[in-house]
C-alpha cells in the first residue's frame, strides 16, 4: 500500500453558490448573530464596482467598517494593519470579498488578533518553520486553545482555492519568503461563490490562478504519497477546471462556465487540505510570488508543466491520469498541460514573467525552505535540482 492513510477534514461549514452575494451574506450573519462585521476588500471591487456597497447595505447596522489595500502575496504589515483594525472595532467576523492574497491576509489577521499580535516581529512565533529533513513545525499545535475567535466567511473573486485552506501564507517583505500559517479553524466558517461577482476579474487574472487550481490538481494526481480518494477528486476537478476555463476564455460573459471553474478549484482544494503534500511547482511558485513578485497563477502557469517533465523518471505511470483528465490521453502530461495554458494565453517561461539567472541561487535556496519544497515526487536534493527546473523554464 502506497500513498497517505487518512483524510483531513476540513472545518468550513457551509458554501452558498449561484445566489448574490449580498443576499448569501445576509443570511450567513444572522443566522450565525455576527454583530460587528469587519469587510476586508478588494481595492478594485471596492472602488470600481457597487458590489461592496451592497454588501455593506446587506449587513447594515452589523457592518462595522471596511478595509481594503492589501498587496500581492499578503505582506505580513498588511496582514498586521487588518487585525489592528479588527481590534478596534472589536470585529467577531472578518468577511473577505476578493482574490488570495485578501483572503489570506484576512484568515492571519484573525490569528493575530486571538495571540495578541501587533507588529511584525511577533508574526515569527506563529509560523510553521521547515526543517532540513521537510519536516513541519508548526507552534500552533503546541498552545493551548490556539483557535482565532473571530470567524471568517470568505468571497473569492479568483481561482486559487485559499479560502477553503486551513494554511494561509504572508510574505517577509525583506526576504521575500512567503510564511505559512495553520490552524484548523484558520478554514473560512462559510464561503459563498457568487459567478456574477467574478465578471469583474480581469481576464488574465482569473485564467492564471485558473491555473493555479489546475497546478493543485496536477500535483496532487503526480504525488507519490496521495490515495484512490484524493486522485479520484482531483481527476473530475482537473476536467472541470480545463472544461470551464476554455469557455469562458471564449466567452467572459458565461457564468455557468465560471461557477464550473469556482466548483473545480474547490474540489482541488479537498485533496491538499486532506493532507496529501503538493510539490516542486507549488514550493517555487510561493518563491516566484513572493520575492519576485510574480503573480500567484503566472507561477502555475510557467512552473507546472516543466516540474511535470523533470518528474516523468519517477512518476510516469501517475502522469497518464493527467493526461487522460485534460483529454489528451495520447501525450505526456507536461505536453498537454503546455497547451492548455498556451490556449488560454498565459505566460510559459520565466523571462515572459521577469524572471532572470542571476536570481536562481536566492530561488533554489528559499524553496528549499518551502514546506513543500522537499515533499515533490523526484526527490529534491539540494539546490541544483531546483536550479535545473528553472533552467528548464527559462
Amino acid at each position: 500500500m502506497s500513498g497517505s492513510h487518512q483524510v483531513i477534514l476540513a472545518a468550513t461549514e457551509q458554501v452558498m453558490f449561484g445566489r448574490p452575494a449580498s443576499e448569501c451574506v445576509k443570511e450567513l450573519v444572522q443566522q450565525h448573530d455576527f454583530k460587528r462585521v469587519l469587510i476586508l476588500a478588494s481595492s478594485s471591487l471596492k472602488n470600481n464596482t457597487s458590489e461592496i456597497a451592497d454588501i455593506e447595505l446587506a449587513l447594515g447596522e452589523r457592518h462595522a467598517v471596511t478595509i481594503d489595500g492589501i498587496k500581492p502575496h499578503a505582506p505580513r504589515a498588511d496582514v498586521v494593519r487588518v487585525a489592528d483594525a479588527a481590534r478596534k472595532v472589536n470585529a467577531d467576523l472578518i468577511l473577505t470579498v476578493g482574490g488570495g492574497s485578501v483572503t489570506d491576509a484576512g484568515k492571519i489577521a484573525a490569528l493575530l488578533v486571538k495571540h495578541n499580535v501587533t507588529d511584525i516581529a511577533q508574526m515569527e512565533a506563529l509560523r510553521i518553520n521547515v526543517t532540513d529533513t521537510g519536516e513541519w513545525i508548526n507552534p500552533l499545535d503546541n498552545m493551548p486553545d490556539a483557535a482565532p475567535d473571530i470567524a471568517t466567511i470568505c468571497i473569492p473573486t479568483t481561482l486559487s482555492g485559499g479560502e477553503f485552506n486551513p494554511l494561509s501564507g504572508a510574505t517577509d517583505e525583506v526576504s521575500g519568503h512567503k510564511q505559512a500559517y495553520m490552524h484548523r479553524n484558520m478554514a473560512a466558517k462559510a464561503i459563498i461563490l457568487d459567478p456574477a461577482m467574478t465578471v469583474h476579474t480581469p481576464e488574465w487574472l482569473w485564467l492564471s490562478t485558473g491555473v493555479r487550481s489546475v497546478d493543485h490538481c496536477v500535483e496532487t494526481l503526480a504525488s507519490l504519497l496521495s490515495n484512490d480518494f484524493a486522485d479520484g477528486l482531483a481527476s473530475n476537478a482537473l476536467q472541470m477546471l480545463a472544461k470551464g476555463l476554455k469557455q469562458v476564455k471564449e466567452n467572459p460573459e458565461d457564468l455557468d462556465a465560471r461557477l464550473k471553474c469556482q466548483m473545480g478549484a474547490w474540489q482541488s482544494m479537498v485533496p491538499i487540505i486532506g493532507g496529501v503534500p503538493m510539490g516542486a511547482s507549488h514550493a517555487i511558485g510561493h518563491i516566484l510570488g513572493g520575492a519576485c513578485d510574480v503573480p500567484h497563477g503566472y507561477t502555475s502557469c510557467v512552473m507546472s508543466p516543466y516540474v511535470l517533465k523533470w518528474n516523468e523518471s519517477h512518476n510516469a505511470s501517475r502522469q497518464t491520469r493527467i493526461s487522460d483528465a485534460l483529454g489528451a490521453g495520447d501525450k505526456t502530461a507536461s505536453q498537454a498541460l503546455d497547451e492548455l495554458i498556451r490556449f488560454l494565453g498565459m505566460p510559459r517561461t520565466l523571462t515572459e514573467v521577469g524572471v532572470s539567472k542571476d536570481k536562481f541561487d536566492m530561488i533554489a535556496n528559499l524553496t528549499l525552505e518551502d514546506i513543500w519544497g522537499r515533499t515533490n515526487p523526484r526527490p529534491v536534493e539540494g539546490a541544483d535540482n531546483i536550479k535545473e527546473i528553472l533552467r528548464m523554464a527559462m
